[in-house]
């Protein structure tokens, strides 16, 4: 069963002027990304806007993905459903275009479940759709606390904890309890180096959409024990993230993209896509990066 480790990279969804799926700049982006040396590849998560998406697109942001990567790297696809009915509907079709794994939410709206529900939420994913599930620890409101992970990741098709909202003490208490059981990625994005070194296994964040050439050799330097290197490349992305990090985060990862001469297409409706000179703060931080683009597009 396919347990993540490595750098695997979030790819977002572009969207055209009339709101809908740019499948010429998806595949654009997704060839950029497996070009960087990438260990996976996700689709559909928070970076990906997957919360917007129907059923349908999800399923066509996934073929799209599986026709590109042609197994070269894992792929993973977000679900970000509220009810067990819905995720297990988004899951077997996801399942079906043929991806390695799912990255679920827990159920998140308003009411949080007791630690028995949420139990009893992953154990029927994992049962009925018979697939690889990354818990995606990440709704403030919602968070999982440690006990609950303890005994959740017990459950045969829980493989590996995404450990999101900057809370890196969460990874620390993770890395205690882990053992073989499971792998901790991390997304405490402003301080990946620093969960490697406290013992996360990866990294699946919306850093490495931005900068994931940076983000592999930053791995790569924590693999080879390169601390000198890991802090410079640290200094790096800390700003990037810094001027990409706000409620708008799809819109400035984007613009973070455009900036670059890539194409991220425009943020899903209500959020709207920024204007050029909006924030001066990602183009800083991508200059001191080296990856500004002479002309942006």
């Amino acid at each position: 069963m396919y347990r993540p480790t490595g750098v695997i990279v979030t790819c977002v969804t572009p969207f055209d002027a009339d709101d809908q799926i740019d499948e010429d700049a998806l595949r654009g982006e997704l060839r950029y990304l497996l070009s960087c040396g990438v260990d996976g590849i996700c689709v559909t998560g928070s970076v990906g806007e997957g919360n917007t998406l129907s059923l349908d697109e999800s399923v066509r942001v996934a073929t799209i993905a599986m026709e590109e990567i042609d197994g070269r790297v894992p792929l993973v696809a977000g679900v970000i459903q509220n009810s067990t009915a819905q995720a297990l509907r988004y899951g077997a079709a996801l399942k079906a275009v043929g991806v390695d794994a799912l990255q679920v939410t827990p159920i998140h709206y308003l009411f949080r479940p007791s630690m028995q529900e949420s139990y009893d939420f992953f154990r029927t994913l994992g049962e009925t759709l018979d697939i690889p599930i990354i818990i995606y620890n990440v709704v403030p409101w919602a968070m999982l606390d440690v006990p609950t992970i303890d005994m959740v990741v017990n459950l045969p098709h829980v493989v590996s904890i995404k450990q999101s909202a900057s809370d890196i003490h969460k990874v620390a208490d993770l890395v205690l309890i882990a053992g073989e059981r499971f792998t901790i990625l991390s997304a405490v994005d402003a301080l990946l180096y620093s969960t490697f070194s406290l013992g996360a296994h990866g990294t699946l964040a919306g850093i490495q959409t931005v900068a994931p050439q940076l983000v592999v050799d930053l791995w790569q330097a924590h693999l080879r024990g390169d601390h000198a290197e890991g802090l410079r490349i640290h200094e790096l992305l800390l700003p990037i993230w810094r001027a990409v990090e706000a409620p708008n985060l799809p819109a400035r990862i984007k613009e973070a993209l455009r900036l670059q001469g890539r194409t991220g297409g425009h943020p899903r409706l209500p959020l709207t896509a920024l204007q050029p000179g909006d924030c001066p703060e990602i183009a800083a931080a991508l200059e001191h990066a080296d990856l500004l683009s002479p002309v942006p597009a």
